[in-house]
């Protein structure tokens, strides 16, 4: 019937680095007021510098909510990597082991069974 494709796949790699970014995210979000604060003398403008100090703090408020809910996504990716990958390792050797088993049964029956087969 054509060729066969596995009923599951999961990107997994992607699914790695998929937590990696979302941690890297929230690194990058919670220095905002270091990268704001690097650039006060460039800026020179009073207004602006004070206008990033209230988006900072309004940024505070909402920040929180944010990183916990990217922490959140990223345990679960990497729970989804390190079930998967523990399911396919015992997969992998049940699959071993019945092949081992196989092999098994196979050298006894041709050597020891006389049958006429």
């Amino acid at each position: 019937m054509g060729k066969s494709k596995s009923d599951l796949a999961l990107p997994l790699t992607e699914l790695e680095s998929y937590g990696r970014r979302l941690r890297s995210i929230k690194t990058r979000l919670n220095h905002t007021k270091k990268l704001f604060e690097s650039y006060k003398d460039d800026i020179g403008d009073g207004s602006v510098n004070d206008a990033l100090d209230d988006f900072e703090s309004n940024w505070e408020d909402g920040r929180e909510d944010i990183t916990q809910q990217l922490d959140a996504l990223a345990s679960m990716s990497d729970a989804v990597v390190r079930e998967f990958k523990k399911l396919d390792d015992e997969l992998a050797k049940k699959v071993n082991d019945a092949m081992k088993t196989e092999d098994k049964r196979g050298g006894r029956g041709s050597k020891g069974d006389g049958g006429g087969k």
